[in-house]
């Protein structure tokens, strides 16, 4: 039986997504600029950054994790018994798991920002962030085989993490200005 987990892999899938998204802002840079091709690609790692860390197993020695011991139903505890329990750099897991999600906010915002319709589609895509959120621990909650746990207060965490990212990113287009740029180069 093969194993596949833990923090390595999840630190050199992070690094195949990087040079994925570095390559492919240079792919699109000559069609949207500089900005805005940096900016999806941001978005576009942050996004398989997210699913490497809540998706594979935080341990290689998982093993086979029987669907008897799963849980059958997301845990409903606001605050959970683990949040204090996981620590990583002196985080403890919830304050991870708002930051997981400020990138994603950030960039969401930045990629559409430069246009009148990112009025409309950054909302939706934070709405669309806390769907992914859903759609993880979901998953989670699924695949035993994860040895995750379905958690709302990641859910609750995550959506935090997204809106800040956003209200980050809102400022910092007010600061940058994207807009300005393309319309000196036509």
């Amino acid at each position: 039986m093969v194993t596949i987990g833990g923090t390595g892999v999840m630190l050199l899938g992070g690094l195949a997504a990087g040079v994925v998204a570095v390559l492919l802002a240079l792919g699109l840079r000559r069609w949207v600029g500089t900005f805005t091709a940096v900016s999806v690609a941001g978005l576009l790692w942050s996004l398989v950054a997210i699913a490497l860390v809540t998706l594979v197993p935080t341990r290689p020695d998982v093993g086979f994790v029987p669907a008897e011991t799963r849980s059958e139903t997301c845990s409903w505890d606001y605050g959970g018994p683990s949040g204090a329990a996981f620590q990583v750099l002196g985080l403890d897991q919830r304050t991870l798991n708002v930051l997981l999600f400020v990138p994603a906010g950030l960039f969401l915002v930045l990629a559409v920002g430069r246009w009148w319709a990112g009025l409309v589609l950054a909302p939706i895509g934070v709405a669309m962030l806390a769907a992914y959120s859903l759609g993880i621990e979901f998953t989670q909650l699924q695949l035993a085989r994860l040895d995750r746990a379905c958690d709302v207060t990641d859910m609750v965490d995550n959506i935090l993490g997204a809106v800040v990212g956003f209200v980050l990113g809102v400022v910092l287009l007010a600061v940058l200005r994207p807009w300005r740029g393309r319309r000196a180069a036509d």
